[in-house]
């Protein structure tokens, strides 16, 4: 099931639009989103430490950014696609910082993050299925991480992609396939 915030965005956005209640609701706004933005962008860069300095510059955009909210879509969603912008330009840095750019170089970055991060507790099928998903190109990842972990519909992904939905879903058949394919082929 999609997210489902236990607040009131439309409220939750005008406090956040007045001076007077915008600081005590941006703590609101951080104490409901943190985890679903840490997981969404945690999924991404697979790191824990690295999740959590792109969680914090997600959260130092969004504050810097609110009067540009107008509330056209969801505040969810706009904190969703600010974590997606941040965690690709996170690993695009990352990239050219360890190996110098190279594109296929990317899902081997990630692996490699992955069996570091001290704070992965899975087993060695759920570091396989990492591993797989890692080898994915870029938008098979975000959209199968976005539809199969975080269970958002097609026409949320859509907003925070700006992708549409016929392509969304082409992306997350291509992606399953090619899994199935790594996993028991």
């Amino acid at each position: 099931m999609a997210y489902k915030p236990p607040i009131d965005e439309k409220e939750l956005v005008r406090q956040l639009h007045d001076e007077k209640t915008a600081s005590q609701a941006f703590e609101t706004l951080l104490k409901t989103y943190t985890e679903p933005v840490y997981w969404q962008i945690r999924r991404m860069v697979l790191n824990h430490d690295d999740a959590n300095d792109v969680v914090q510059n997600v959260f130092i955009k969004a504050w810097s950014n609110l009067h540009n909210f107008r509330g056209d879509a969801k505040l969810s969603t706009w904190l969703f696609k600010i974590a997606v912008n941040e965690s690709i330009n996170f690993l695009n840095k990352e990239k050219h910082r360890v190996q110098g750019g190279g594109e296929s170089d990317e899902d081997s970055l990630l692996i490699k993050n992955l069996e570091a991060d001290e704070y992965f507790d899975g087993d060695a099928l759920q570091l396989e299925l990492q591993e797989a998903i890692a080898k994915l190109p870029e938008k098979q990842r975000l959209v199968f991480n976005m539809r199969y972990y975080d269970e958002l519909k097609y026409e949320e992904i859509s907003e925070i992609l700006g992708t549409s939905v016929g392509a969304l879903k082409a992306s997350y058949h291509h992606a399953v396939k090619k899994l199935t394919d790594m996993l028991l082929g």
